[in-house]
């Protein structure tokens, strides 16, 4: 993370809840007893964070959490669905394990439950008062169309950020975890990351963050990440939301970060068309396209295959940081 970018998040952390650093996050309350679980059949369980040798999960449709012990940990994110085979239940310390063995997993944000994140209006967009580039200069043909459709409605998205402290600036989880992962330490990161995810699953930065830590050599872990923060922040849309989400409402950030990873991967995996269709959806949330959107959507409708030092290059254009 840059340091502009930084220091306006610390400004911004006054905003946000206090519960405490991550490392002391506990998450949701857990189960006394035994799960009612059939041993005989599949169960579907929501994993709300990872470690090395465990899931923390919870039931659909309940509050308290478990603790899954299985292989193919690697390859489970928060925010899914697994459906879990289960082997042995038992408790420890008045808190429940299950054991078993992972027959898939999927993606499907209605059945978590969340409360979609609020939208905040922030007054109307008017694509007449928006810097175009130079007078003498041809207005560029993915503007078009958002000219076209005139004045539209900003909103802020709600930011849910677990750790961070309004009394201390530096308390920012997020921060954190930047700073171990560029000291090397990526488990340390990925802990204060999965934390977040298991205070709570809306924490769009937590996704979009272990996206990042995953793209350069697991890009097909990374689009999970990125895709369930974005999936996730569509909650808040409805069927007929034409409005805007700028870069500049600093709240919006991890939203528009999961969707730029989203699509930097599908357009790295080949997936053109759906790739085309998240860059050109974020240029009509923030035409400013300080991620730099446009640089890269002629190339992924053209089928130009993504090659390593896309996105460095996109970042030297745009001026803002990945």
């Amino acid at each position: 993370m840059g340091r502009a970018a930084r220091e306006t998040r610390l400004l911004k952390t006054a905003k946000r809840p206090v519960p405490g650093s991550p490392d002391k996050i506990r998450g949701e309350p857990t189960i006394n007893t035994v799960v009612p679980i059939n041993p005989s059949g599949l169960v579907e369980l929501i994993v709300i964070s990872v470690k090395q040798k465990a899931a923390r999960c919870r039931l659909r449709g309940s509050t308290p959490t478990l603790t899954l012990r299985a292989g193919r940990l690697w390859d489970v994110v928060p925010g899914e669905i697994a459906v879990v085979r289960p082997r042995k239940q038992w408790r420890y310390a008045g808190n429940p394990y299950l054991s078993g063995e992972i027959e898939s997993t999927r993606l499907d944000v209605q059945a978590l439950g969340l409360t979609p994140l609020k939208l905040e209006e922030r007054g109307v967009w008017d694509p007449a008062e928006h810097y175009w580039g130079e007078e003498s200069e041809p207005i560029e043909e993915w503007a078009k169309p958002i000219i076209a459709w005139g004045p539209r409605p900003e909103f802020e998205m709600e930011q849910v950020l677990p750790g961070a402290d309004t009394e201390d600036l530096f308390s920012d989880p997020i921060i954190q975890s930047n700073d171990r992962k560029d000291c090397g330490d990526i488990g340390g990161a990925s802990k204060i990351l999965m934390d977040l995810c298991q205070a709570d699953l809306r924490c769009l930065d937590a996704h979009a963050h272990l996206g990042n830590i995953a793209f350069d050599h697991w890009p097909k872990v990374a689009i999970r990440h990125y895709e369930l923060g974005f999936r996730i922040g569509e909650l808040s849309f409805g069927e007929s939301f034409d409005g805007l989400l700028p870069w500049g409402w600093i709240d919006n950030r991890p939203f528009l970060r999961c969707m730029n990873g989203f699509g930097l991967c599908l357009w790295r995996l080949s997936r053109f068309e759906e790739a085309e269709r998240i860059f050109e959806r974020m240029l009509w949330l923030n035409p400013a396209d300080n991620q730099g959107a446009r640089f890269l959507i002629d190339d992924v409708r053209a089928g130009v295959a993504w090659q390593s030092g896309s996105t460095e290059k996109t970042i030297a254009h745009a001026g803002e940081p990945f």
